[in-house]
Order: C-alpha cells, then structure tokens, then sequence
C-alpha cells in the first residue's frame, strides 16, 4: 500500500470511528445549536452598543458565532481531538505499538485528526450553521470562489489546530500525565482562537499578540475569508506558516522524546 493510500484509509478509520458515537454527536449538535443562540444576542446587544465593532457589522458578527459553532469540535478548538488518545497511549507506554508500526508517527495521527475533523464538521458543526442562516440575519457569500477560499483556509485550520495539539501530546513523554496540559489547551483555545470575541476587538497591543498567535489561524482567519475581511493569499500564508512551524517543531520533540522511550505501565 502506498503512503497515500495509507494515510487516506487512516484517515477514513478516524472518520468512522466518530461517526459510531451518534449519541455524543447529536448531544453536541443540541449543545452547539443552544451556545449559538445564547452568543447571537449577546452579540446583537454587543453591536447595538458599538455598530461596526471590530470592522464587523450585525450580519457579520452573527456569522462569526454560526461559524464558531460550527467549526467548535471540528478543530478541537477547546481540545477533546485525537490528542487525548495519544496522550493516554504515551502515559499507559502503549506508544511503543505506534513507533514499531511501518509509518510515520505524526503523519499517522495528523491523519487520524483530520478524519475526526471532517466527522465533526459534517456530523456536529453543519446543522447549527444551518439553523443560524434559516433564523438569523447572516452575512454569507454567494459566489462559489469565496466557498472555495473558505474551503482552503478551513483545511488550513485544521493543520493548525493539530499542530498545536500535537505538541501538547508529546509534552506527556516529560509530564507523565497530560492533564494540566489539556486544561491549558482548553483555556488558550478559547480565548486565543476567537470563540469568545472575535481577534478583531481585541484592542492595542493585546490584539497584535493574539493575532500574530497560531490560534488565530483557526477561526479568525477561516472566518475572515468567509466574510470577505481579509484576502485568500494572506490568509493562506500566515496559516500555512505556523502550519509548517508547528509540524516542525512536533517532529523535532518527537525525535527527542522517542530517542529514549520510557514505557510506562505494567
């Protein structure tokens, strides 16, 4: 089997192991739907105080939340991706499986997260998208090669957003335990990634750092394509940046950390 082929029935395996937890994913799709409506009119009051906040107006704003939702679990925006696994696989010492298999370690679960992500955007994020555009005033495009932007810098996203997390896992090898690091992904990804108030607001120089941040090629920059905010080519060279620097740096801690493995458990 080539490696194309390989990843590809990797990432297919990831995509129909989320697709198997139909409770968990409608319970979201709920939750999803619930935190979007709850966000629009407090976006709504938000902008009825300060028109334009953040170079958005009303119809913009509400399509951020949509999208938001949307696009929550799809990039594991608060964690809960394949991280998780594979933090439990280094601290129980079953990682030493992965390192014998006739594959890349990183490419394998870079696969596996991008099958997950595409469950999550289809099985959980779609629905709430579409409720928000029937019941609300949304800004969406209607020429095809913003879809297409918006579809590039969504794959983009989803590098990123694993990238970051990645490297969160491999910090197990050291820590032994991956909790505090979870904690640490779940309140970095919401604050820097948007989902609470779009990068925009962010005022003086704490918007420049966040934005400069590689959270904020997970949600800002998708959404600001979507919207029409930022061109495609800025967008997709400042993703595609931290993109190759966090798969970088993932491969270089990996080296170290399986230099001298550790097998934990019995």
């Amino acid at each position: 089997m080539g490696a194309g082929r390989l990843y590809s029935a990797v990432a297919a395996g990831g995509f129909r192991r989320y697709a198997t937890y139909r409770a968990a994913t409608a319970a979201g799709v709920f939750t999803n739907t619930a935190f979007g409506i709850i966000l629009v009119y407090t976006y709504l009051a938000l902008w009825d105080e300060k028109p334009h906040l953040g170079g958005y107006d009303q119809a913009q704003a509400v399509t951020y939340v949509w999208l938001g939702q949307c696009l929550y679990a799809t990039l594991a925006i608060q964690g809960g991706g394949v991280e998780k696994d594979l933090m439990e696989r280094i601290r129980t010492g079953e990682i030493a499986i992965d390192l014998y298999r006739p594959a890349d370690l990183q490419l394998w679960w870079l696969a596996t997260d991008l099958g997950r992500s595409l469950f999550q955007m289809l099985g959980r994020g779609v629905i709430p998208f579409v409720f928000g555009a029937l019941f609300f005033p949304m800004a969406l495009p209607t020429d095809v090669a913003t879809w297409a932007a918006f579809a590039v810098s969504l794959f983009l996203a989803m590098v990123v957003s694993f990238g970051i997390r990645y490297l969160a896992a491999l910090s197990v090898f050291w820590l032994m335990d991956g909790m505090g690091v979870n904690q640490a992904l779940m309140v970095l990804g919401i604050f820097c990634s948007g989902m609470t108030l779009p990068l925009n607001v962010f005022p003086g120089a704490l918007g420049d750092v966040v934005r400069a941040l590689p959270w904020a090629a997970q949600l800002q920059m998708p959404a600001d394509v979507l919207l029409g905010e930022t061109g495609p080519t800025g967008a997709y060279a400042f993703q595609a940046a931290w993109a190759v620097a966090l798969l970088a740096a993932g491969r270089l801690v990996q080296r170290a950390a399986t230099r001298r493995v550790v097998v934990q458990g019995g």
